[in-house]
């Protein structure tokens, strides 16, 4: 049995396992990269030890100093672990669309959290990258960690995790797929295996399908940690100095669901318990593998475990409210659901009463929606002609080619509102939509059962949004509502 002196020491030498359930009547064997056992959970535990000892070669990390960091929350947890071992203060700066089990995490180790916004434009003072920047400037001996253009992140790849793929699979690999967050894991690791194989390997990047890495709108993603999100309020698009774009070949693009169910097929199936970025990269590299034979190998790396999800991915309760999940509860679960519904009453036809459908989602089928940057006199327009005349009020983005997030739903607006605003004096027609937004709609997801959808309505509400796959794809009114439960009810 290995012993090691300090945890520290234990970073690194994960194994690979072949996905013999996931990868079945593939030619091509498909090998998963567990980084997930290391230390602290992530593969972001090769790049933090790597980014302290370089500080502190360098002389920016000193003894008594205190470490700062923005992160989702592996990579702080990795610098936590190795800067409470050496001596240093933590501040782990995370965002606020975090799992809450990522700071509960960060906490246990001894990291102080701050939870700091990234769903707003990178110039708002109180955006993550900034706070931590304004942290590090006032706290005195403090090195801000910086992974996105620290040099010391890809190179942690460089010198232990392409080493260990081309050594473990005795270079035969011939394809390496792996996300894109920070970037550092695929730059380093993809540098290496192309020298090592003469440029033999080929690197895919497993992106969401909205981030923008790999060509999507930018738009929000329910993914985390990997991809890249952009505020259309954003003055400058700034890609991280981790990233090499000569690294990654091609990208495969991952729609959401098919990230979050192939990341709790590889629990089920495979006995891993990884994170939602882990089905991206799976899928992936499921993807690249049915067009490859018997000569070829691929190794996806799983970046971190599911332990950090349970309350979101492994939770079929929270997939449902967000529209990701719509299989049944169990054999006795008969009731109809939000889906069922729509579909009975045809809605993919555009002829259901009480649902608003329009361009606004940028798609078929999604609710007629207000612009965030519209006037009340545009937005009055646009109310009066859809039904119940209520539109949830969305941030304005110039194209949204695959739908309204639900997390770019700001309120929602009512032409009764509206009116009454003008008519009291309170508002002018040329004034903006903020000054009499009403508070957003409840929502329910496509895979709910009817009874939870009008529970979700609650007293005060006559309408909801309908998502699925987390973003917006009707407006479902009480009276419509009621009546599509009966009608259903009656076999209809």
């Amino acid at each position: 049995m290995t012993v090691h002196e300090s945890v520290v020491d234990a970073i690194g030498g994960t194994p690979l396992f072949r996905l013999a359930r996931l990868g079945a009547g593939l030619a091509a064997p498909v090998y998963a990269k567990a980084e997930f056992l290391n230390i602290g959970g992530s593969v972001k535990d090769r790049a933090a030890l790597s980014m302290v000892l370089a500080a502190e070669r360098d002389g920016l990390l000193r003894p008594g100093g205190t470490i700062i960091e923005a992160t989702s929350g592996n990579t702080g947890i990795g610098l936590t672990i190795v800067g409470r071992q050496r001596g240093y203060r933590v501040i782990a700066c995370v965002s606020d669309r975090s799992a809450a089990e990522k700071s509960d995490i960060l906490r246990a180790y001894g990291a102080e959290v701050v939870l700091a916004p990234t769903a707003v434009p990178a110039e708002d003072p109180d955006h993550l990258f900034n706070v931590v920047r304004r942290l590090a400037e006032e706290i005195p001996g403090a090195w801000l960690a910086n992974q996105y253009d620290n040099p010391a992140n890809p190179d942690a790849h460089v010198r232990t995790t392409g080493p260990e793929v081309w050594e473990q699979t005795g270079g035969r690999v011939t394809h390496f797929v792996a996300g894109v967050g920070t970037g550092g894991t695929i730059s380093g690791t993809g540098a290496f295996l192309k020298k090592a194989s003469g440029g033999g390997v080929t690197v895919i990047g497993a992106d969401p399908e909205s981030s923008s890495y790999a060509g999507g709108d930018g738009s929000p993603y329910f993914v985390e940690s990997i991809g890249h999100f952009l505020h259309p309020d954003t003055a400058e698009d700034r890609w991280p100095e981790s990233y090499h774009r000569e690294a990654v070949d091609r990208f495969e693009r991952i729609p959401d669901r098919e990230s979050l169910l192939t990341a709790r097929r590889l629990a089920r199936e495979e006995g891993l318990l990884a994170g939602p970025s882990s089905g991206t990269a799976v899928a992936a590299a499921l993807r690249v593998a049915r067009r490859l034979g018997p000569e070829d190998l691929v190794v996806v790396l799983l970046p971190d475990s599911g332990r950090s999800y349970l309350s979101k991915l492994y939770s079929d309760d929270w997939l449902r409210r967000w529209g990701f999940l719509e299989e049944p509860r169990g054999a006795e679960d008969t009731e109809p659901t939000v889906r069922a519904v729509l579909d009975a009453a045809g809605f993919h036809a555009g002829a259901v009463a009480g649902v608003g459908t329009g361009p606004g989602a940028g798609r078929p089928g999604g609710p007629v929606t207000v612009a965030s940057d519209a006037s009340l006199a545009e937005a009055l327009a646009v109310l009066r002609a859809v039904p119940g005349g209520i539109a949830p009020v969305v941030l304005a983005r110039p194209a949204r080619p695959y739908g309204i997030s639900a997390t770019e739903v700001l309120g929602s607006l009512s032409a009764a509102a509206v009116e009454r605003a003008v008519a009291e004096g309170r508002a002018a027609p040329d004034g903006p939509v903020t000054s009499v937004l009403g508070p957003a709609l409840p929502t329910v997801g496509v895979g709910q059962p009817l009874s939870e959808a009008r529970e979700a309505l609650g007293p005060g509400q006559d309408a909801a949004l309908v998502l699925a796959d987390g973003r917006a794809v009707a407006l479902v009114h009480r009276s419509a509502l009621g009546s599509w439960a009966g009608s259903v009810g009656r076999g209809a």
